[in-house]
Order: structure tokens, then sequence, then C-alpha cells
């Protein structure tokens, strides 16, 4: 029993993790390098067309692959593979090989963002340096670049891993239907079992991993320092000439973007319009599933925008997210004050941790640590599951890490003559926050607020243990279609899902006047 019910899922957890790190590492490198260091064909448009990836929900990728390689195992509708005759194994349309296959998708444009950004400032006259003194390739390879690029590749590889530790959506839609148990869906079965033990054990665990992980990605960042290169005027950074290699290597990014962005969207698209999979027949084509009526299914009578459910959970995710995130911006406002301002030693250090931590935990453990906190009743504290206060407030705690992040940079830029100058003519704090520090940092709070916020409505691991019926959001209601096997309707949820990430990613582009690939465009 403790290999089916514990060993196995650590095993899953781990190999799908590493493999998917391991991966995303590999085809991220290379694309980054292509994109920084190669006259690219194409460079700058795909260097956001690639990271588009990076704004999409995980789950909208096994979504998209259930729609074209599902077979009959689970019953209902095939994918449209198995509709035009092709037969799919269990191990093609579920489990580890598919889940592995969605993670490194999904973490390719980290690995591109953050090794592109470092190739970028590298100084390539050390690479000329290396070629005078008779260096081949491989040389100048092991021992200038990897070495002064190793702390950006171990922290890429840790971030991965620790996210992919507690990744709930893509094995909870790919591994289920196969028993293909991870630790973040063995935790969300025994929380749902009412196992707490068991739920405490994967919780724990899952907890403990992130824990170590991002630790070492801590003393990752410190060591950095040891690999600091000290270059003014003289820096440069030229591009290699591709040759013939240029429209292969061109091939190479235009198919990842294909298969990263065009494929999952398109077939999750098409999925929502169609009676039957994968038959491009003028009378296969609906739009029931959008605006139809009487359907004749018993948890979906209509088409999404026309059922109260769907309304009412998009509702829940602007007021409760929206509030969460407005509240996480101020409060990150706040802390980056406080981190500056205050004089006494230890105390800005120590809140700078503090808001850290929560990132350091795995969103479904984080989840479950406050169910148990807020299940039941703590004194004059009433139990608050069931209620919007817990996810509210789970939200809050989660998402403090960015928020607080963004008001630390955005205070460290602010002078204080102006606040001093306030206080000289007699205004209070409270007066001189209003007056001075959020008018002056008013697009570093829209940017506070927006990146919680998007954050949040496209999260599955928090609200997946927390929410309940009545308190339904978006991600949840499109989960609870998919339990009922309304591919088309759940899938059509989570393009809305996707649709408001993407508007938020550009809003926030907007107001800073940059963007995510920003850097690796230059």
């Amino acid at each position: 029993m403790a290999q089916i019910l514990f060993w196995t899922p650590l095993w899953n957890t781990l190999a799908v993790a590493g493999t998917a790190t391991a991966a995303a590492l590999a085809i991220g490198t290379l694309l980054a390098w292509l994109l920084v260091r190669s006259d690219l064909i194409g460079r700058r448009w795909l260097a956001t067309a690639l990271v588009i990836p990076f704004m999409l929900p995980a789950w909208t990728f096994a979504l998209a692959w259930t729609v074209l390689f599902k077979n009959a195992t689970t019953g209902g509708q095939p994918g449209w593979l198995e509709a035009m005759g092709v037969q799919l194994p269990d191990w093609v349309s579920y489990g580890a090989f598919p889940t592995t296959v969605i993670m490194t998708l999904n973490f390719i444009p980290f690995v591109i963002l953050l090794v592109g950004n470092a190739l970028r400032r590298f100084d390539s006259q050390l690479e000329e340096a290396g070629r005078m003194l008779g260096a081949g390739r491989g040389t100048i390879a092991l021992r200038i670049v990897f070495p002064l690029m190793r702390p950006a590749v171990m922290s890429a590889c840790l971030l991965m891993f620790a996210d992919a530790i507690g990744e709930f959506s893509v094995p909870y839609v790919l591994g289920l239907p196969v028993q293909f148990e991870t630790l973040a869906t063995s935790l969300y079965r025994a929380i749902n079992t009412q196992q707490t033990g068991m739920a405490a054990v994967f919780a724990g665990v899952i907890m403990a991993i992130g824990i170590v992980t991002l630790s070492l990605d801590t003393w990752m960042m410190r060591e950095a320092r040891r690999f600091a290169t000290v270059g003014g005027k003289g820096a440069m950074e030229r591009r290699q000439n591709l040759g013939l290699l240029r429209y292969p290597a061109f091939a190479l990014a235009l198919a990842m973007f294909f298969i990263a962005v065009i494929l999952p969207l398109g077939a999750l698209a098409l999925s929502t319009v169609m009676h039957l999979p994968g038959r491009f027949e003028a009378s296969n084509f609906t739009l029931d599933y959008w605006i139809g009526s009487g359907l004749g299914t018993i948890a979906l009578e209509t088409g999404i925008l026309r059922a109260p459910e769907f309304w009412a959970a998009a509702w829940n995710s602007v007021r409760i997210v929206g509030t969460a995130s407005l509240c996480a911006g101020i409060l990150g406002l706040l802390t980056g004050y406080v981190v500056t301002r205050v004089p006494v030693r230890g105390v800005g250090t120590a809140l700078r941790q503090i808001t850290f931590f929560p990132y350091l935990v795995p969103g479904i453990a984080f989840a479950a640590a406050m169910l148990s906190l807020f299940a039941v009743p703590h004194g004059p504290l009433p139990a608050l599951y069931g209620t919007p206060w817990i996810l509210l407030l789970a939200l809050v705690a989660d998402q403090m890490p960015f928020a607080s992040r963004a008001g630390i940079s955005a205070m460290t830029q602010l002078g204080r003559d102006v606040e001093e100058s306030a206080r000289v003519a007699g205004a209070g704090w409270l007066r001189r926050m209003a007056a001075i520090i959020l008018p002056i940092q008013k697009g570093a709070l829209v940017t506070a607020v927006l990146m919680p916020f998007i954050s949040g409505i496209k999260g599955v691991s928090l609200f997946v243990i927390l929410a309940v019926p009545a308190t339904d959001v978006l991600t949840t209601y499109s989960i609870r279609l998919i339990d009922y096997n309304y591919t088309q309707a759940a899938n059509a949820v989570v393009l809305m899902i996707t649709l408001i990430a993407l508007l938020g990613t550009l809003a926030i582009n907007r107001i800073t006047r940059t963007g995510l690939a920003q850097g690796l465009e230059s």
C-alpha cells in the first residue's frame, strides 16, 4: 500500500519534473541562443511569439492534447486522430509521456527569458579573446561561456523543477484516466476523501521539496556574484552568422511557435464549434456550446455564454481575484516603503523574507495548509471554508512575493527628497502617501495589481482545494465541466480564461512600456 499510495506518486512526480526540466532547458537554451546570439530570420518577432505560452494557463495545453490524442480508454467522444481512424495507445494519450511533453512546452518560454537575458548581457569579447589564444569552440563553450552562464542555467532548472513538483492541472487532466498519480493529484484525492493524515504527508513532502529546491536557487544567486564580469564601453554583443543554417533554424523556431501556440489554441477553438471531433464538414459545426439552448445535458443545458453558472464563476473570479490583487498590490507597495524607509536594522530584511516565503511553497500544498488552518473555528475566528474569505486570504498571501518585489523595486528607485520636503512642511504619513507616494508610483501599483490578477485568473492549485460550488471561479468551473466530460464547454471556458490572461499581459506591457521579451529583441 505504501508503494501504491506514496512511493509511486513520488517517483512519478520526480521523474516528470526532472525530465521536463531537462528537456525544456535543452530546447529553451538553443532557442535563446538563436534569438540573442545569432542572425536568425525574424528574430524580433520570434522573441515575442515564443514567450506567448508563458502567458497561458498550463492546462490549456493538456486540454488541447486530449482534443487531438484522446483514445477510447475513458469513453465519451474520441480525439481527432482517433476519429480519423488512427488508433493510439494509452501511453500516447495519457500518463507520463503527455504530461512531460506538456510541462516541457510550458517551461520552454521561461528558459528563453532567463537564459536569453543572461546571454544578452554576456560580453562576447571574452569569446574573441579565447579564439585569439587558439581555443576551439568546444573549449570556449566549456571554459568561458558555460561557467559564466551557470548561475542563470541552474536558476532556470531549480525554479522549473520547483514549479513542476506542485503542478496539479496537467497530471489531473492527463494522468487520472490511467491512474497516473503524482504528489499533487494524490494530495487532492486525499483531501476529497477526507484522509487528513495522508493529505498532511503529501503536502509536507511537496512543501519540503519546494523549500529545498528554492533555497538552492537562493544560494545559487549568491554564488552568481563569483561569476560577474567587469566591463564598460568595451563590452560587445556580436551575433554569429548562421549561413546556410539560417533557414533550418528559422524553421525550428517557427515549428516551436506552431506546436506551442497555434496548434493548442487552434485545436481548442475548433473543438468548441464542433458537434463531433475531427469531422470538418459544414453540418458538424455549431455555436451551441457558446450560445446554444436546450442542449439536453444534465449539468449544462445552454452554451456557456448563456449559462448562469458561467457568469457566476466569472463574477467570482473578478470579485475575488480582483479584490485579492488590489490588496496584494497595496500591501506590496507598503512593504516596499517599509523595506526602503524604516531605519531599524533587520526589519526590512525580515519583511522581505517573510513576504517571499509563500513562493517557496507550491500552490496546492499552500492551499492544503490554508484549509487546515481555516476549516474549523479557532477562538473568535469562524470557519472560513466554503466562503470567499478563505480564497481571498489565500490569494493575497500567495501573490505577495510578486507584489512585494514590485513594490520594493519601485520604492528603491524613488528618492527621499520630495517626501522629506513634505515632512518639513508638516505633512503627516497618510498625507505623504496619498499626495506623493501613490501618484508617483501609480504605474508600479497598477503593475503590482495586474500581475497577481493574471496569475490568479489562470491559477488552479489554490482554487481546486479551497473552492466549493458556491464559490466556483472560472478555473474550477472548467474543471467541473471536465469531470462531467463536457469537453467542448470546458474548452470554451479555458479559452475565455486565456483571453483574459493575454489581455491582462498586454495591459501590463502598455502601462510599463515594456514587455516580457524586450531584452531579447534589442
